[in-house]
């Protein structure tokens, strides 16, 4: 395995790791489902499942996907630095988020619309961590094959948040409307 296997793995861990716990200890407190059923959100997630093992296999072979071998630390460096904002940006989604987080859309729950922490500077932190990952393995691996697939998980993202977006117009009406118009749907 090469160093950029092992710096995947290890983010992985500690990315995943946090979604894991936060579903797991979220599940068994609230005693009822946190994962909707919705085509979005099973998408999206066999998709990442899918970036994450192709990224893992581009990684295990140095030559098969290096532009320029000299550009390798410059981009570990950037790469690294994109894993760190993703980290802290799923870290603070899901801490700020506290018992409203939800895998995809369940549509007879009724949660908090959380306007505190990371989510008064985006509306969607964690749906934006997960296009930094997909950036910081592009750029590390200098990969066309992930910029490609980066492209389409922009898509199915979009896609999750936009049915987010309508499940909270609904469930939240004029306190998400104004929400929405003074927080920028991924960062501003």
């Amino acid at each position: 395995m090469t160093s950029d296997t092992w710096i995947i793995l290890l983010h992985q861990v500690l990315f995943q790791g946090m979604f894991f716990t936060k579903n797991f200890v979220l599940r068994r407190r609230l005693k009822q489902p946190i994962k909707g059923v919705n085509l979005e959100a099973n998408l999206s997630i066999a998709f990442f499942a899918i970036f994450i093992g192709v990224a893992l296999w581009l990684s295990l072979d140095q030559n098969a996907y290096r532009a320029a071998e000299q550009a390798g630390g410059v981009a570990q460096s950037i790469s690294g630095l994109l894993m760190l904002a993703s980290l802290y940006l799923g870290a603070a989604s899901l801490n700020d988020l506290g018992d409203s987080w939800r895998v995809g859309v369940i549509e007879e729950q009724q949660t908090e619309l959380v306007e505190r922490g990371i989510y008064r500077f985006s509306r969607n932190p964690y749906f934006l961590a997960y296009l930094i990952i997909f950036a910081a393995y592009t750029v590390l691996l200098q990969s066309f094959v992930l910029l490609v697939l980066s492209g389409i998980g922009f898509g199915l993202v979009h896609a999750m948040i936009l049915r987010e977006e309508r499940y909270l117009a609904v469930k939240h009406a004029a306190e998400y409307e104004c929400y929405r118009q003074h927080v920028s749907r991924y960062l501003g």
